[in-house]
């Protein structure tokens, strides 16, 4: 006697167990299930409807022998910098687990040590663990979208690839400059014109990047930007020492910064110093971080669309592992303003 007849198995239904109960051959089951257009629109409808009552589960691991696809997508997780309040990539980690198991993938996370950008890839490359990775970190001088293609590795870049503006690889990235540019008109507005810019060492093109933003703006103004600049490291101790130097010298009403790390570096120095943030001196962020969010008076920041930012990602993804592949080009997002307390 079949497990579809008589007193329900507690064991899970088969491929055979709907093909049965559908009145279809196993063929037509797993067609509905990884080739729907090839059934006609009633046959499709029937077999789905029984998958339905039964709550047939496709066995994965048996179909990835087959097609040899994993269904996991690898990427690179290093751990947040001490002192900082960088926690952009959990938020981003989260966006886009969430979307590939909305497109059916998983994300597998490994680790990644400072010193070696390509570490941890070979290996996965070697067993063909994953189908694609998403990489990460695309600073000036990273040599890992640069490997990944020497390999032939399918992936996606979070970044713009700096080092080769001609590369092919598809990637997202978002705007710095548009958003400190952004920061910047906020502060000018608010009737600010001495504004001045906390970035990062100048050979972290991401901050250069975001820089251009900030003189682009004061520029637009007609307002000189000389002596108004400072270039740190991204900690709160460096942002701190920084800022005190500017006000001594620069004396600036407002503050635009690389990031949420830096700016609090600034909402130290204005503290010490009985200067109330957003009254006296006006102070702007970038990243919105959870400290942006709750520190008082609440840190005015520059949102990056990290859920979009996801979004895009997978999609281009499900056109590089598609059947023919198609290769997306580069995309660029627009981040946005949150505004609060200290501007």
């Amino acid at each position: 006697m079949s497990r579809t007849a008589g007193r329900k198995s507690t064991l899970p239904p088969t491929l055979a167990d709907v093909a049965e109960l559908a009145g279809v051959s196993r063929q037509t089951v797993s067609n509905a299930v990884n080739n729907p257009d090839l059934l006609r629109p009633d046959t499709l409808h029937r077999v789905q409807d029984v998958i339905d009552r039964l709550g047939y589960s496709p066995n994965r691991a048996a179909r990835n022998l087959r097609t040899r696809a994993s269904h996991l997508i690898g990427l690179r997780f290093t751990p947040v910098q001490e002192g900082t309040a960088n926690a952009t990539m959990d938020r981003f980690v989260h966006s886009l687990v969430e979307t590939s198991s909305a497109a059916g993938y998983h994300v597998l996370l490994f680790p990644g040590h400072p010193e070696d950008p390509t570490a941890g890839y070979d290996d996965l490359l070697r067993s063909t663990a994953v189908d694609a990775f998403v990489a990460t970190d695309t600073y000036l001088g990273n040599p890992q979208a640069a490997w990944l293609q020497s390999r032939r590795a399918t992936f996606v870049a979070f970044g713009r690839p700096w080092d080769n503006p001609e590369a092919t690889h598809p990637w997202v990235d978002v705007d710095g400059a548009a958003g400190a540019e952004l920061a910047t008109q906020h502060l000018l507005g608010r009737g600010h014109e001495r504004i001045a810019w906390m970035g990062w060492r100048k050979e972290q093109v991401i901050g250069e990047d975001r820089r251009s933003g900030w003189t682009r703006a004061m520029r637009s103004r007609g307002l000189a930007t000389t002596g108004l600049a400072s270039r740190t490291d991204d900690t709160v101790g460096s942002g701190r020492e920084a800022a005190a130097v500017l006000l001594d010298e620069a004396h600036p009403t407002g503050f635009v910064c690389a990031s949420d790390t830096v700016a609090l570096g600034v909402l130290h120095t204005l503290a010490e110093r009985g200067l109330v943030a957003g009254r006296d001196v006006a102070v702007v962020g970038f990243d919105d971080s959870q400290v942006a969010q709750v520190v008082p008076p609440g840190l005015t920041s520059i949102r990056q669309p990290l859920e979009e930012v996801a979004v895009e990602i997978v999609r281009a993804l499900e056109g590089l592992l598609g059947h023919p592949p198609e290769r997306l080009g580069g995309v660029l997002l627009t981040p946005e303003l949150v505004v609060r307390g200290t501007s």
